[in-house]
């Protein structure tokens, strides 16, 4: 730990932090809308992926990082149309539903990225590059860390307060909530409980999108087969931690990516050390943080489970 006694060591390894997080961050905000509305949404890891793809085919294509964006979203709100037709329309077993499109989305990218991009599946990608904000990024430490970063980091600054704004302050947000607390009363009062869990599914994979979106765009700048790598479900374990709130899960979200950046950090520490020993940390990390704080949340209460008017 001798790394944080150095002011640009410590600034490099929480700018790592925070690199590390974001994916997770979109991911998990996204989980937030879908499961307050009631519909799990076991299909972050897939959607992040679908994201990814969609990212690295519109940039590769268009030859601009704003094309990859915009593609990216695309894709992923694909994913969650099925997810909404199968879960909300078809009341098809969420956890089943979201599994199914987890599995297709590995499948559909490997197979399509191979047949798009070919033999330029390794060629590095256009993407967004950090801008600094004058005066705030010559903060020590934390300017750098927060100022200093490109469009996307931006826009989750902005994404999580909204989400937050939304579900807490305005009407729509308590239909959500109301929703998926108790739809009969939702229902009741003249929500349509099936319009509003479609919406929130399609908005909760397309946020989950920018976070494979950011992967490709920002991070790596290259496409490869399962690169989201397990942040789906550490997002999952993010949005229970955060108790099913936008800024809870932000929380959690850099906690994990603090293990990320931690490991990373061992990993060059220690050579002689397998590095999958410390490549398991931060699951390690939420498996126990959920071992100790999943008893104490109360998720919501119709979450999981297909509302029908008129039903019991």
């Amino acid at each position: 730990m001798d790394f944080l006694l150095d002011t640009q060591a410590l600034t490099d390894f929480l700018s790592t932090s925070l690199r590390l997080s974001i994916p997770i961050i979109f991911a998990a905000v996204g989980g937030v809308l879908a499961e307050r509305a009631g519909v799990f949404n076991i299909s972050l890891e897939g959607c992040i992926l679908a994201g990814a793809f969609g990212a690295a085919v519109g940039a590769f294509l268009s030859g601009t990082p704003v094309g990859g964006l915009f593609l990216g979203i695309a894709v992923a709100a694909c994913a969650g149309m099925i997810l909404a037709g199968l879960a909300v329309g078809l009341g098809i077993n969420q956890l089943v539903a979201g599994i199914a499109i987890n599995i297709l989305m590995i499948g559909m990218t490997s197979y399509l990225a191979r047949l798009i991009l070919g033999a330029d599946a390794t060629s590095t990608l256009p993407g967004f590059h950090p801008i600094a904000i004058p005066g705030l990024s010559a903060i020590p430490v934390l300017g750098p860390v927060l100022f200093k970063q490109d469009f996307l980091t931006y826009l989750m600054y902005v994404t999580v307060p909204l989400a937050w704004w939304l579900l807490y302050k305005t009407p729509w947000g308590l239909n959500i909530r109301a929703i998926g607390d108790f739809p009969v009363a939702a229902d009741s009062a003249g929500i349509s409980v099936p319009g509003v869990r479609v919406a929130c599914v399609m908005a909760s994979c397309m946020l989950a999108g920018l976070g494979g979106c950011y992967l490709v765009l920002s991070q790596v700048f290259v496409f490869t087969e399962h690169m989201s790598a397990g942040k789906g479900f550490i997002a999952l374990a993010a949005l229970i931690l955060g108790r099913w709130n936008p800024v809870g899960a932000l929380l959690a979200c850099v906690f994990f990516g603090l293990t990320d950046a931690l490991q990373l950090r061992l990993q060059f520490n220690s050579p002689e050390v397998p590095y999958q020993l410390f490549s398991m940390v931060p699951f390690v990390a939420s498996f126990l943080a959920l071992v100790l704080f999943a008893g104490k949340v109360r998720p919501p209460s119709a979450i999981g489970k297909k509302y029908v008017r008129g039903g019991k």
